[in-house]
């Protein structure tokens, strides 16, 4: 869709919706130079953002917390056979194994996301654990079909690490780790 189709769109509608400001973006992005009947458009949707006739969407914001607990599930058991042996397993192969596997947890707020924390941890910790051993147990196992095979956006290890740090953080910044005895280690 074009920038001035949007911007029609928009007036139209009343409002903007979160895909059609990243379809705007990524135009603009792409683009070297804009014809001025995108920047009148752009110049217009302004106008309408100023004046209340067009309004932005709230972007709704959530998080799937099996994620978060599945990734710290696979690296703590990925870290151990690491530790011991000469094998070298892709955390992400072994995620996304184990959560195509699992329940997803939505939650919207802080509060939400520490309840779906609780519940699987209550509930779902047991099945966690044994889709990670599965998913290890599949990766171990299979034949190197593909070695030049390259992951999503990634083009070595130290990147996919950083890549799950940076989702840790970004979907579980108040994550701790507990220690053996189950409490946190504050």
């Amino acid at each position: 869709m074009s920038i001035v189709k949007i911007v029609e769109q928009a007036l139209k509608d009343g409002y903007l919706t979160s895909a059609m400001e990243a379809e705007v973006g990524r135009i603009c992005n792409a683009a070297s130079e804009l014809s001025i009947e995108e920047y009148m458009a752009l110049d217009r949707l302004m106008g309408a953002l100023l004046t209340g006739e067009v309004v932005v969407l709230p972007r709704k914001q959530f998080i799937n917390v099996m994620e978060e607990l599945v990734l710290a599930e696979a690296i703590a058991k990925v870290a151990e056979i690491e530790a011991t042996s000469e094998q070298n397993l892709d955390v992400g192969d072994i995620a996304a194994y184990a959560l195509n596997r699992l329940p997803p947890l939505y939650a919207t707020t802080e509060e939400g996301a520490n309840f779906q924390r609780a519940r699987a941890k209550e509930e779902l910790q047991e099945f966690i654990s044994k889709q990670v051993k599965e998913a290890i147990a599949q990766s171990l196992n299979k034949p190197e079909f593909f070695p030049e095979r390259q992951a999503l956006g990634t083009s070595s290890k130290e990147e996919v690490i950083s890549q799950v740090s940076n989702l840790l953080q970004a979907y579980a910044p108040e994550f701790e780790p507990q220690n053996d005895q189950g409490t946190s280690s504050s």
